[in-house]
């Protein structure tokens, strides 16, 4: 699977992690990248 990450998905981590949408925004993030790590998906860069 090859997937692509928005520039702006990069800083949801450091957001205000109170906010139900924002905490499942960045473990979902966070998970894909891991999945990236594992070679399990590739990202995609859009061009």
């Amino acid at each position: 699977m090859r997937v692509y990450l928005d520039n702006c998905c990069y800083n949801r981590p450091f957001d205000d992690q109170a906010q139900v949408k924002v905490l499942l925004e960045t473990i979902a993030k966070l998970d894909i990248q891991q999945k990236m790590r594992d070679g399990e998906v590739e990202f995609f860069g859009g061009d």
